[in-house]
């Protein structure tokens, strides 16, 4: 039997488009979506309407979980949030372990969050490069073997999105995969092979950003 994983990229972030956000931000590592970003959610949304789409999986940080409940509104399924595919805990971007909203405060602003789910990887600050794409892909392979074969919809952030897709396809994913805001990824599963069939597709946005950047 086929199934389907699809990989998102959350929407675009206030810090990008307000980068002085961060100077007085009460969780700096943990920006909010931008008035843009949610526009692009709702495209995203659109864009995965008519997929059946069984489980969505998001990263715990707040952009990730916003972008993943637009998503879950169209499709009405609960989030599970799984810090396997959290953002890259790289110490030349943070100073420090991410400071992030506790789950029960998330739960309360986003009410589809599913607070029984049990993550089945952790993040540890700091990581190096290899080890964000050896734990988001080791999450991709666990996700996808325990759902099997319904399909299912991971939202995380640009290098565990790459990291994701290469834990199901391999090496060809880190040549192939551009990993742009909101983009997607689809990977199949036919028989005992993962194919990439969408490299990081922005056609369902009415912008998209001109320089990819890994944050």
């Amino acid at each position: 039997m086929n199934q389907i994983v699809w990989i998102a990229r959350h929407a675009n972030r206030l810090d990008f488009v307000n980068p002085d956000w961060f100077l007085t931000a009460q969780r700096r590592y943990d920006p909010p979506l931008s008035d843009d970003g949610i526009v692009q959610t709702q495209q995203l949304a659109k864009r995965l309407q008519a997929e059946k789409i069984a489980h969505i999986f998001a990263s715990p940080f707040l952009r990730t979980v916003q972008t993943a409940n637009a998503v879950a509104e169209v499709l009405d399924l609960p989030i599970k949030l799984e810090t396997g595919l959290s953002e890259w805990l790289n110490p030349d971007w943070m100073t420090e372990e991410p400071e992030r909203l506790s789950i029960p405060a998330l739960a309360e602003l986003f009410p589809r969050i599913d607070t029984s789910y049990k993550p089945h990887i952790a993040a540890q600050y700091p990581e190096t490069h290899e080890k964000v794409r050896e734990r988001s892909g080791q999450t991709a392979r666990c996700l996808a073997t325990e759902c099997y074969p319904q399909n299912i919809l991971l939202v995380a952030h640009g290098a565990s999105v790459l990291g994701a897709a290469m834990g199901l396809v391999g090496d060809i994913a880190k040549a192939e995969v551009k990993a742009s805001l909101c983009s997607l990824v689809k990977v199949v599963r036919q028989g005992p092979e993962w194919l990439l069939e969408l490299k990081g597709d922005t056609s369902h946005l009415t912008e998209i950003e001109e320089v990819i950047r890994f944050a």
